[in-house]
């Protein structure tokens, strides 16, 4: 039983892993939801934006001017909160393999490796509500963005929704807590 819940985590955490370093590395946290025909497919990220052009498929891409350069406190903050949540992920993975018992590190002594199946679950844990903070951050301050649009009755021709990015922010950060759970929790 202990071997497959550690394994079932182990697959969890490394996939929701990936998932929060492909949002944070992706440009598409804002699409354009603007209901009338578009020509072009606007994504805007937490290191660039981007348009595509519906027609040909050409895509271009603008750069943040720099990383120190002064941005909206949303991406700071996004970025500051997803590179943690990211590197707490990976070293709770590189714990908990060292902890799992079909590894062959410390076989001698399994209240080590359970000890640290439990500190990667901490760990994990740790991240995943920083990544959790983020996405719904970031998701929370473009819905209070557009929320202020429309109450002013103020239309710019293009308003934005969660892309695809924030929402595999918020799914990879929800798999780590998952994993997180099912380490500290159902371990013992």
């Amino acid at each position: 039983m202990s071997v497959a819940l550690q394994m079932t985590a182990f697959g969890l955490a490394l996939l929701s892993t990936l998932f929060l370093l492909l949002a944070t590395c992706t440009d598409c946290w804002m699409v354009n939801a603007d209901d009338s025909l578009e020509v072009s497919h606007k994504c805007r990220g937490l290191w660039r934006e981007c348009v595509t052009n519906m027609q040909d498929g050409v895509r271009t891409c603008d750069q943040y001017d720099s990383i120190l350069a002064d941005h909206p406190v949303k991406i700071v903050v996004t970025r500051t909160l997803l590179i943690t949540a990211d590197l707490l992920a990976g070293l709770a993975l590189a714990t908990l393999l060292l902890g799992l018992d079909c590894i062959k590190f410390l076989k001698e002594d399994p209240g080590v490796k359970l000890k640290l199946c439990y500190g990667a679950g901490v760990i994990l844990g740790i991240g995943s509500i920083l990544g959790l903070v983020g996405s719904v951050w970031y998701a929370v301050d473009v819905y209070v963005e557009r929320a202020m649009l429309v109450s002013h009755s103020i239309f710019l021709g293009v308003h934005y929704d969660f892309g695809w990015s924030c929402w595999l922010g918020m799914a990879g950060s929800t798999g780590c807590f998952v994993a997180s759970v099912l380490l500290t929790c159902c371990l013992y």
